[in-house]
């Protein structure tokens, strides 16, 4: 294996790999311009992701895991949003706390 090919393989991974962190930070862009700092938002995917693949394991339908993984992300960060905005939180402290929340669950 040369260095080309090593580094088109590598770059490909990358781009696969890479596109729902981009989705997430396209999100997050627009959230920072609100105002917002949401750092929260690698632990409501991996809530969002683990909650999604638990519920197709068990149920066999992707449909209702697309959902549920949808309902969970939205829970967080309705949950973010109420400890901001409503509660007066510390947004670096909340979106940490939820981000560590997400990856010591999802790790689990």
């Amino acid at each position: 294996m040369n260095f080309l090919d090593f580094f088109t393989r590598l770059l490909a991974a990358t781009l696969a790999m890479g596109t729902s962190l981009t989705y997430a930070t396209l999100g997050e862009v627009y959230t920072e311009k609100t105002g917002i700092l949401n750092l929260g938002m690698e632990g409501t995917m991996l809530m969002g992701a683990l909650a999604g693949f638990a519920t197709a394991y068990n149920t066999g339908n992707l449909l209702v895991a697309l959902f549920v993984a949808m309902l969970v992300g939205a829970t967080l960060s309705l949950i973010h949003a109420f400890l901001c905005i409503t509660m007066r939180a510390n947004q670096v402290v909340a979106g940490l706390a939820i981000t560590m929340f997400g990856t010591g669950l999802a790790n689990f």
